[in-house]
């Protein structure tokens, strides 16, 4: 009531009439309204002020470490505005075990299973660098046999690779039917796997000298069966999915990155063939019997995940066809090298030899003496180069192994956010899986 007094008596006055924060106005202030077009907090703010600002902060979200999509434990921490992903911090460790430390309390042969364990989709691959790093500082050589079955097998591991990094990322993308079909694929190589090793997964197969045992009677029949079967799931499999419109527009100018770069950040495998880079340790630096195959290396253009997609189609072709190689030039004769202190002796000679069953007790309890020496070796594992680096003081075991993992330069590259500018929060799902 005091109010509406107060403002009559200001009216009568021919003063306009203006409460900050209220509605309350009369004809009287129609010049001053034009003039004070804004009131905030009881100050008057004209045309001339800058228009307000407001602070907007962008969103952290953790990708991970228990995400479908991550196909591991891997953690994420992406900063988001609105869809876009400004900015990607990876954390990694959250499997870590200390393998290179633990390596150094065993001995050469007891080291072995380790290397199955830090890609189990690389197996046979990473137990081949191992053992050749081992071979190396020995100076011996695994007999003929034995080379091709380790390429035989490397290849069959190189496609159990590829079928799980192409139907994952296409199961992310939405696309169910390449995983069960391939899948069933994988049974019957994992099946291989077991009747050569006795695991279908961890093998600890390929070792220094050689290989651990023979192929049984069979295998090599129900290898080459499978060989001619497995090139029309491939056929299959791009039929679903290479000139897919919904892959197509998921997959082409996604996760790119320019050749010069991936030089630069030390790139290997699919990773740096798709960005245009024609490298591959199996033609550059031949290991085992990869210098007597013929294969094409599969080169992309582009740099996105459409070409290392394609690529890794093509690897498959090519490990088909060197397999049929293998199966074809596959010698007679021994699988270990012939020196008891290194390869144990057989089981028919233990027997029969008091000198051979104390030479298999002393071989897998002390192990055996390596000389001073320092080597790096490195093959082309599925997911690109995977090198070790062994230094042996003499002893019977390790003195220091670095393993140097294919993936991780593909993962730490500017913290992840270069692979697009501006990434929509979808696309590093796509961008995950085909960046092993």
């Amino acid at each position: 009531m005091a109010a509406t007094v107060l403002l009559r008596s200001l009216s009568r006055l021919g003063r306009p009439l203006v409460l900050l924060n209220s509605n309350v106005s009369t004809p009287a202030c129609v010049l001053l309204q034009k003039r004070y077009t804004h009131y905030m907090w009881g100050r008057v703010r004209t045309n001339k002020d800058p228009p307000a600002e407001k602070e907007v902060s962008n969103l952290t979200i953790n990708f991970g470490p228990q995400h479908p999509a991550a196909h591991g434990v891997l953690r994420l921490v992406m900063e988001l505005s609105g869809e876009s992903v400004k900015k990607c911090d990876p954390h990694i460790g959250l499997l870590h075990r200390g393998t290179e430390k633990l390596i150094e309390y065993k001995t050469y042969l007891q080291a072995l299973p380790y290397f199955d364990r830090l890609d189990y989709v690389s197996m046979m691959c990473n137990e081949q660098a191992y053992s050749l790093a081992v071979e190396k500082l020995l100076n011996i050589q695994a007999p003929p046999r034995a080379q091709w079955i380790r390429v035989l097998y490397g290849e069959m591991t190189r496609i159990l690779n590829h079928i799980m990094g192409i139907t994952t990322h296409a199961l992310d993308i939405g696309a169910m039917t390449p995983f069960f079909w391939m899948f069933e694929e994988r049974e019957k190589m994992f099946e291989f796997y077991e009747r050569v090793s006795g695991a279908r997964m961890h093998a600890a197969y390929v070792r220094p000298g050689g290989v651990h045992q023979d192929l049984p009677l069979g295998l090599m029949d129900d290898i080459y069966e499978w060989c001619k079967n497995f090139s029309i799931r491939i056929d299959e499999l791009e039929e679903m999915l290479t000139n897919n419109r919904i892959w197509r527009n998921r997959t082409i100018d996604i996760g790119v990155i320019g050749a010069e770069d991936a030089l630069n950040y030390g790139f290997s495998g699919v990773m740096l063939r798709g960005s245009g880079i024609k490298w591959d340790l199996r033609k550059s630096q031949p290991y085992d019997k990869y210098d007597e195959v013929d294969f094409d290396v599969a080169v992309g253009s582009n740099g996105d995940c459409y070409d290392r997609y394609l690529c890794r189609v093509e690897e498959m072709r090519q490990s088909l066809h060197i397999m049929h190689q293998c199966l074809n030039k596959m010698p007679a004769g021994e699988i270990k090298v012939d020196d008891a202190k290194i390869a144990p002796p057989k089981r028919s000679e233990m027997k029969t030899s008091m000198e051979s069953l104390i030479h298999h007790f002393k071989l897998y309890t002390e192990g055996y003496q390596v000389p001073p020496g320092a080597t790096y070796t490195a093959v082309e594992a599925p997911k690109g180069e995977f090198g070790v680096y062994l230094v042996s003081d003499g002893s019977s075991r390790p003195y220091r192994c670095k393993i140097k993992a294919p993936g991780f330069a593909h993962l730490v590259i500017k913290s992840f956010d270069y692979y697009d500018s501006v990434m929509i929060i979808y696309s590093t799902i796509i961008i995950c899986s085909t960046i092993k």
